[in-house]
């Protein structure tokens, strides 16, 4: 299940509800699939995972008017790791909405919607959500540095990041929920944003 995070705010919300009552009027949509359709196979491969959900990929592109999918896949093992999250750990923008559906592992996106405070979207198997054009955003992988995800994209070139100058992702750490530090006889986590 996903998780928000408004840091400002040292705000969590976890309810499925609340979490799509929150990202509306930002224009993301979350939903929550049934992922035991690929959990069962120790490793698909990204043909089979396109395949186990080719139904749910059609339909999102009927709505999104979205020309392609493809499968990234990625972990510690990953040639070039670092560069390639480099990339996507700064504040950017893209031309075209962001579109993932987690199917193995976790990440988190934080959204800097620039009318209300940064917030995080931490995502983990079975999570889709979108980021619209033009939404000032980066990403993160979590403590394993694991992901596997569905993305769709309108160009089938796929889309590039416009980065931001004046960007606030250095504010903000990059730590999912599982991997904040808890305080001290204290069952409140501790702000992400940092001193």
């Amino acid at each position: 299940m996903a998780r928000i995070f408004i840091p400002d705010q040292n705000r969590s919300i976890e309810d499925e509800k609340e979490i799509q009552k929150y990202l509306n009027p930002y224009g993301i949509f979350y939903e929550k699939w049934e992922c035991s359709i690929v959990s069962s196979e120790e490793n698909p491969t990204d043909a089979e995972i396109l395949t186990a959900f080719a139904s749910q990929i059609e339909e999102l592109k009927r709505r999104g008017n979205y020309a392609t999918a493809d499968v990234i896949n990625v972990s510690p093992a990953t040639p070039g790791l670092d560069s390639m999250l480099a990339k996507f750990s700064k504040e950017h923008t893209h031309s075209e909405d962001e579109v993932r559906f987690v199917v193995k592992g976790r990440g988190i996106f934080h959204i800097n919607p620039q009318t209300s405070s940064v917030f995080s979207v931490e995502m983990e198997e079975g999570d889709l959500i979108n980021v619209p054009a033009g939404t000032r955003h980066w990403f993160n992988l979590c403590a394993e540095r694991t992901i596997c995800t569905i993305r769709l994209f309108e160009d089938t070139t796929g889309w590039t990041p416009h980065y931001i100058e004046d960007s606030v992702h250095e504010n903000y750490s990059p730590l999912c929920f599982g991997d904040r530090h808890v305080a001290p006889n204290s069952s409140t986590v501790q702000s992400p944003v940092k001193p």
